[in-house]
């Protein structure tokens, strides 16, 4: 593995000490394919269609020891009078603001057109060091070929092939030259040894452990209850929506593209921020349409992006739009959310559309009827706390709306992670009478007791007297119970049938 593929998870704690090196360029020159080659990741979508990057994109990679932040932008087009190509240009010129250095990219295989002759002249006059990466190089003909971009005035002219991972290192050598080293960025030799030195004390205090006791914390250890710095928000549902607009709202910011036209967002994108000593990563993923709906490839590509960054996030938050009421297509989605494990959260946005704002004549909603409706088309989904807000109403983590939600994530995310005694279960499970649970006979077990298992989901094991799928009115009835005397807001609950009498290898 080369140097500059080396994957490097995001650290917003060191992020603000870390340069940044912005990538530029017209459409459909390169950029995200470049910016995933660096960042060993597929956070950017690639594709031949122009115009797929919309929002800025993040990511961190490291060269000779050392880290640097990435933003990919979208194809930049200076003086386009449409909406979105002029949001993409000013999500652009944010990362342009930010970035400690530029890298252009230009296709070898296209003929120099005035658009780029003013990007350039644009981007020199923002006295940040620039170099010209000539991408999709792949041969000596190619190289020669690269030569003739000089005539845009940059100095520094790498040919690459972003594709095949041609010509990298040097760019990045070049960067790295140019950029000044942070204090914060590189450790001593003291550092580095003093570093290891704890490594190994802690690996050997490690192997102390006794060895029942290591057993038994293997057995109820999950992803859920290691030591976790941020609490990642997936935000959901159907193009057009509100998502983006709640994205901003909640943190403050412009970060994601808002239009009226369906479908703006495509890839994923995300801000963190700090609410009550917590980091809340929130995560504005595409809108999810049904298979036979989506046509472009970058669209089809954004809607399994968006299914991948909701199953590695720990809470969804579901926004439906309440000017068309709850449809087929949110409880799909919701059903991906639940199915999935990840704790939810229903926002109803545009609530003021139907209430104060309506403009067809009808008389205004009702909160209770709508969340009456809400819950019978949403049934699996009884446990998620419900939200009516307008993504309009305020911006930033003080508006009293955008608080509520921030309130809930935090409380959902801690139910999450919630673990239960099995004393406390066993005692638990002496109170309960079994037989108000409408389950037939035959579907009847007896059950001895019972643990918690994992977190995040909370996941239950069963000791019984005989091992079956448990009926889905016995589950419901048992989740019922449990969450009457524990809680468990916002989360699925997992069970697992064992029989006592199973022996093993069995």
């Amino acid at each position: 593995m080369s140097k500059y593929h080396k994957s490097v998870m995001p650290n917003k704690s060191r992020a603000g000490a870390l340069p940044l090196v912005a990538i530029v360029g017209r459409p459909n020159v390169g950029k995200s394919t470049l910016f995933n080659r660096l960042t060993g990741s597929r956070r950017s979508i690639v594709g031949d269609e122009p115009g797929i990057t919309r929002d800025r994109i993040y990511g961190e990679y490291e060269w000779a020891g050392r880290r640097f932040r990435l933003v990919d932008t979208g194809g930049m087009v200076p003086d386009d009078a449409e909406l979105i190509p002029t949001e993409i240009y000013a999500q652009a010129q944010v990362a342009l603001e930010e970035a400690d250095a530029l890298v252009l990219v230009v296709d070898a295989r296209t003929e120099l057109a005035s658009p780029d002759y003013d990007l350039v002249r644009m981007l020199i006059r923002g006295g940040k060091p620039l170099f010209l990466a000539v991408n999709k190089v792949e041969g000596v003909a190619m190289e020669m070929e690269a030569e003739n971009f000089r005539q845009l005035g940059i100095r520094k002219v790498f040919p690459i092939s972003s594709e095949h991972g041609l010509g990298i290192g040097d760019l990045l050598e070049a960067i790295s030259e140019a950029i000044p080293v942070p204090p914060e960025a590189v450790l001593s030799e003291e550092e580095n040894e003093a570093e290891e030195i704890k490594a190994a004390e802690e690996a050997e205090a490690g192997d102390e452990i006794d060895e029942d006791s290591q057993d038994a914390q293997s057995l109820h250890r999950t992803h859920g209850e290691f030591e976790q710095h941020e609490t990642s928000v997936a935000i959901i549902g159907r193009p057009n929506v509100g998502k983006s607009t709640l994205l901003n709202a909640l943190t403050g910011t412009s970060r994601a593209i808002v239009s009226p036209i369906a479908g703006t967002t495509r890839d994923a994108v995300d801000e963190v921020i700090d609410f009550e000593g917590q980091q809340l990563r929130f995560v504005d993923t595409a809108g999810i349409r049904r298979k036979g709906k989506t046509h472009l490839m970058a669209e089809k590509m954004s809607v399994v992006m968006a299914r991948r960054h909701l199953e590695a996030a720990d809470v969804a938050l579901l926004i439906l739009d309440a000017s068309e009421g709850v449809t087929g297509a949110d409880a799909t989605i919701g059903g991906y959310a639940h199915e999935s494990g990840r704790s939810v959260i229903i926002a109803v946005n545009k609530w003021d559309l139907v209430t104060t704002g309506r403009t067809d004549g009808k008389p205004p909603a009702d909160r209770e009827v709508f969340e009456t409706q809400l819950r019978r088309v949403l049934k699996y989904l009884n446990y998620a706390p419900v939200i009516f807000l307008s993504a309009l109403e305020g911006t930033g983590p003080e508006a009293p709306k955008m608080l509520r939600v921030l309130h809930e994530v935090v409380a959902v995310a801690a139910e999450r992670r919630k673990r239960v005694s099995t004393g406390q279960m066993n005692r638990f499970l002496e109170k309960i009478d079994f037989q108000r649970a409408p389950v037939p006979m035959a579907k009847r077990i007896r059950i001895f007791y019972m643990t918690q298992a994992a977190v995040a989901p909370p996941t239950f094991v069963l000791f019984t007297d005989r091992e079956i799928k448990l009926h889905f009115s016995f589950e419901r009835f048992l989740e019922n119970q449990i969450r009457e005397a524990f809680g468990f807001k916002g989360t699925p609950i997992w069970f697992k049938v064992k029989a006592r009498n199973e022996k093993k290898g069995e």
